[in-house]
């Protein structure tokens, strides 16, 4: 075979492909697109209210904080610096609930580090996410401890993770809390966080005792 014949026939095998790729372009476009899968039904107005409801109304979660509601006499012991003892001091915690039950609203007054001192914190059950959570404010600080917790099933422990601002070190630092529900009149609140050596180290507790 010549060369010139080869270059013909080249030619007409590129032709070719180039013919067989349009059809087969033009074929796919004749084709009928594949239906979109049906959108999901939007819920009834029965089913919204139904569903907002259910997030809305404190349930029996909430009812595992009624051991701590109500005015309780406080011991603190807080470790302000490795190695060298701790400072006590005493005062007084007012629980109550608001919000129809939804949320404990604690006002807490006492002393730290030899000046008054003073809180504010709130917490409840959130339905939808299925935690508690809550907000501490005080006098100490212009910023707000967020937690995060969970309790167990007897309703005697409950153990929360919160952020706090690191004024020194300039960055978000992760808290532990843990408050034990000992009876009616009484229960206690331990909080923990990173010692000098990056370990977790308890920095206060709290002893609650019911004011007859």
């Amino acid at each position: 075979m010549t060369k010139s014949r080869l270059s013909v026939f080249t030619f007409i095998a590129i032709l070719s492909l180039v013919g067989a790729l349009r059809a087969l372009g033009a074929e796919k476009k004749k084709q009928p697109a594949k239906a979109a899968a049906p959108a999901a039904a939007a819920p009834s107005e029965e089913e919204m209210t139904k569903a907002w409801m259910a997030a809305a109304t404190p349930g029996e979660a909430h009812k595992k904080l009624e051991p701590v509601v109500g005015t309780f006499t406080t011991k603190t012991t807080a470790t302000m610096v490795p190695g060298k003892p701790p400072e006590v001091t005493e005062g007084l915690a007012e629980n109550k609930w608001v919000l129809g039950g939804r949320f404990l609203e604690q006002h807490f007054d006492g002393k730290a580090m030899g000046q008054p001192f003073s809180g504010i914190g709130y917490t409840g059950y959130d339905n939808y996410k299925k935690k508690y959570v809550g907000t501490w404010i005080d006098t100490m600080s212009t910023s707000t401890m967020i937690s995060t917790c969970t309790m167990d099933a007897e309703g005697k422990t409950m153990t929360c993770s919160s952020t706090v601002d690191d004024v020194i070190m300039k960055k978000p630092q992760k808290i532990k809390s843990i408050m034990k529900i000992a009876d009616a009149d009484h229960h206690s609140f331990e909080m923990w966080g990173p010692g000098p050596d990056g370990k977790n180290a308890k920095m206060l507790e709290v002893e609650y005792t019911r004011k007859k």
